[in-house]
């Protein structure tokens, strides 16, 4: 049975070479961007990773001079901790959306934070400081009773952590932000100028 799945899948000799051919250029294109897009980083809880794409520079800046820098890196706050599948379905379908945003060039001035974000935040915030707040009403508000009009969120009150006063790209015009590394590798670059 798998010896017959096998002879259905392999192409007539006559066309052996060309999709040979055509899969080695899809197999190559596909590295290429695997490595420019530096995806391999994705997996990984790096703050680093968050400026990428550059449009989270002012958040990375302004977190990186909190206090939080210290005890929490991006994903502590804005993926989910209940386990490990829901944490990376999140992590996929948030890349993907922020993918297509940035390759369409539709990213907005001002980055506000989508309703299942806000819902991860909020019992992050909860998770983490539960020992400080164990009287306080915040426990009990998620994301979906807040949209009815219940509660508050945690960061109502606590407005300037970890991100500082972040109101657009030119909020923090002087933050230092690491240097990203070249993409392009200096054998293509050399090629691509002569």
């Amino acid at each position: 049975m798998i010896m017959k799945l096998i002879r259905k899948i392999i192409p007539p000799d006559k066309w052996k070479f060309p999709v040979v051919v055509v899969l080695g250029i899809f197999a190559g294109l596909s590295l290429y961007i695997f490595k420019i897009s530096n995806a391999s980083s994705y997996l990984s809880d790096a703050p680093r990773t968050c400026i990428n794409c550059h449009v989270m520079d002012t958040q990375y800046a302004t977190w990186f001079h909190s206090s939080h820098r210290e005890s929490a890196n991006c994903n502590d706050c804005h993926v989910p901790h209940n386990n490990a599948l829901s944490k990376y379905v999140f992590k996929a379908k948030d890349g993907m959306r922020h993918a297509t945003v940035f390759t369409l060039r539709n990213e907005p001035q001002v980055i506000r934070i989508k309703h299942e974000g806000l819902n991860v935040v909020q019992e992050n915030c909860k998770r983490c400081h539960s020992f400080v707040n164990e009287n306080i009403t915040t426990l009990n508000v998620t994301g979906d009773n807040y949209s009815h009009g219940e509660g508050k969120l945690c960061w109502e009150c606590h407005r300037e952590i970890p991100h500082g006063t972040v109101r657009s790209l030119s909020s923090t015009p002087n933050a230092l932000i690491p240097e990203l590394n070249e993409a392009v590798p200096g054998w293509l670059k050399k090629l691509m100028s002569k």
